[in-house]
């Protein structure tokens, strides 16, 4: 279970996520973490896709991690080109079951064991445009906020807190 869990219908775990993606996911985490890079996980993009985890550093690079728990899950994964159009940098995270070679030599790749991750290839930097970083820069901010306050209402047992709609 996150320790953020705003949303009434939770898009943090919706039931999709396996055990090994949630795994990745926490390892991969704790390495941006480290980096200094800001995280949040389950984001809708205006394209309708969700990113799995959509990164900000310090220089205000987008980076999409796209979690693949399996070879099946990558081979059936036909929309993470899509995902270019919302990031500077675009990774791949697996866990070290998996074989890397099959993850495209154009992407960056992460692998995380569950309780930490390595950058084995950093993603080649190709720059968001203008009015695109500043939408996405409100869209990250606007979550950001709303999943901390009503983190806050949850943590002191708010029982009226209202509902706030993920896809902004």
């Amino acid at each position: 279970m996150p320790l953020v869990s705003p949303f009434r219908r939770d898009p943090l775990i919706d039931g999709r996520q396996s055990e090994r993606a949630m795994a990745v996911r926490r390892g991969v985490q704790r390495l941006m973490i480290r980096l200094r890079v800001s995280v949040l996980p389950e984001i809708p993009l205006v394209s309708g896709r969700r990113a799995d985890l959509l990164c900000l550093d310090d220089k205000g690079e987008f980076s999409i991690v796209e979690i693949k728990s399996s070879i099946e899950d990558f081979r059936a994964d036909r929309k993470w080109p899509d995902y270019r159009l919302h990031c500077d940098r675009l990774y791949f995270a697996t866990h070290p079951g998996i074989p890397t070679e099959i993850f495209p030599e154009e992407c960056g790749l992460i692998v995380s064991d569950g309780y930490d991750a390595e950058m084995l290839r950093e993603a080649p930097l190709e720059k968001l445009a203008g009015a695109t970083r500043k939408a996405l820069t409100l869209r990250f901010a606007r979550l950001s906020a709303d999943r901390l306050l009503l983190a806050e209402w949850n943590a002191h047992g708010t029982s009226d807190a209202p509902s706030i709609d993920d896809d902004v």
